[in-house]
C-alpha cells in the first residue's frame, strides 16, 4: 500500500516539478542539433537575435502544435518579444524567454517569470521528444495555461516528453543558446518566410 501511495504521489507531482527543478546536466555533444532547416514549402522560420551578437534560427512542427506555432508566430510578428531578456537559465536543462516584465523589472523581482501575453492557450502534447534543441512552450500546473513564455532545451529531458508541448527547434545557433545567460536581451525574432 504505502509502494502503491508513494508511485502516485510521485506521478502526480512530475509534471508540476518538471520545469522548476534545476537538472544536473546530460552528457550531450556540442553539435548542431540540425544543420539547415527542413525543407518544407512556405513555412515560416524564425531568426531570434541577441543584443551580445549571435543569431539562432528556428523552424516549426505546426502539423504537431498548430496553435503554438501560430501563437509564437503572431507575437514574434507583433515585436512582442523584441527588447525582452532572458529569465531562466538553468545549465543542462534550458533557456526561458517570453517574460514581457523581462524588459523592465530587475531580474530579482519575485515577479519576474509570471508575465505572459494577457491570454492563455490549450496544450497540445504531442510525440516529439524534448531534445537538445526543442522549443518548448513554459505553463504552470495547468496543461492549458501557456501563453508567451517558451524555452530550448539545453539537453534531452525525456521527463517533459507527452506532458509540455514541443513546437519547434533550433535549426542553426546552439553554440549562441550555449552562452546565453540571465539578463541577456533579445534584440529581435522576425519570422522569415521561405
Amino acid at each position: 500500500m504505502r509502494r502503491s501511495l508513494c508511485a502516485a504521489v510521485a506521478v502526480l507531482l512530475l509534471p508540476a516539478l518538471a520545469l522548476a527543478q534545476p537538472k544536473s546536466p546530460a552528457k550531450e555533444p556540442a553539435t548542431e542539433p540540425a544543420t539547415e532547416p527542413a525543407k518544407t514549402a512556405g513555412a515560416p522560420f524564425a531568426v531570434i537575435t541577441m543584443e551580445k551578437g549571435g543569431e539562432v534560427h528556428l523552424e516549426f512542427w505546426p502539423a504537431d502544435a498548430p496553435n503554438h506555432v501560430k501563437n509564437f508566430l503572431d507575437l514574434a510578428r507583433k515585436g512582442f518579444y523584441d527588447g525582452q531578456r532572458v529569465h531562466r537559465v538553468e545549465p543542462g536543462f534550458v533557456v526561458q524567454f517570453g517574460d514581457p516584465q523581462s524588459r523592465t523589472l530587475p531580474m530579482n523581482d519575485p515577479k519576474m517569470g509570471t508575465g505572459g501575453p494577457g491570454y492563455t492557450i490549450k496544450a497540445e502534447f504531442n510525440k516529439r521528444p524534448f531534445e537538445r534543441g526543442v522549443l518548448g512552450m513554459a505553463r504552470t500546473q495547468d496543461p492549458n495555461s501557456a501563453g508567451s513564455q517558451v524555452y530550448i532545451m539545453l539537453a534531452a529531458a525525456p521527463f517533459l516528453n507527452g506532458q509540455y508541448t514541443a513546437f519547434g527547434r533550433v535549426v542553426r545557433g546552439m553554440d549562441v543558446v550555449d552562452k546565453i545567460r540571465v539578463g541577456d536581451r533579445i534584440t529581435s525574432i522576425k519570422v522569415r518566410e521561405r
